[in-house]
């Protein structure tokens, strides 16, 4: 077997550190969480932790990129099972709803985000991702007329302001389990209100 290059090598231990890292900011929070404990799970030393990450903060936000990433990946792909654009944009809200409840995309990405990387930094990544998604499902919508016409872009984001406000309230919800269909409906609610059709939005 070939030996890896130097590129393949740095490569390993950069998504090693990445994934340690996910998994103890998800579980204890970035403020408990040190470059030392990332660098003693991912099997490398504290040194080579900084040689591929300057900082902590750093490190932190490839994860949040990566978290982004995997929920854009979900929401497109419960998107696409659905028959019809409405469809795709109503499970699309429902599924990043659902995410939130995961305990390591809540800490990361709704309670530590916004704190270690900046309100600005964040919608800049989440714009690229979970953003984009929704764009694309309403335009997807508009296109075929299932949602009224408007401006497309600034709805998007008021959209997507919504359902920011909205996982925040499932995560620091005290029951969290019974506050999502709650919250869900609600969102729901609001996105009916762009439906075409009035029997659309019942």
């Amino acid at each position: 077997m070939a030996r890896r290059t130097q590129a393949e090598r740095s490569d390993a231990t950069s998504s090693k550190l990445v994934a340690a890292a996910q998994e103890l900011f998800g579980r204890d929070g970035y403020a408990a969480t040190s470059i030392e404990a990332v660098a003693a799970s991912a099997g490398v030393t504290k040194g080579a932790a900084y040689h591929h990450f300057s900082s902590k903060a750093t490190l932190f936000r490839m994860v949040f990129v990566y978290e982004q990433e995997q929920i854009s990946a979900a929401l497109e792909g419960a998107a696409a099972e659905e028959p019809d654009s409405w469809s795709a944009l109503l499970r699309g809200c429902r599924t990043f709803l659902e995410h939130c409840l995961n305990p390591a995309f809540r800490q990361i990405v709704l309670l530590d985000g916004p704190a270690v990387l900046g309100w600005e930094a964040v919608r800049e990544i989440e714009y690229e991702h979970t953003l984009r998604v929704l764009t694309e499902g309403v335009r997807a919508a508009a296109a075929d007329g299932t949602i009224i016409d408007g401006d497309l872009a600034a709805r998007s984001h008021l959209i997507f302001g919504a359902l920011c406000e909205a996982g925040m309230l499932l995560a620091r919800s005290d029951d969290r389990a019974r506050a999502l269909p709650i919250v869900t409906a609600e969102a729901e609610h609001l996105l009916r209100a762009l439906a075409n059709k009035p029997g659309m939005r019942d």
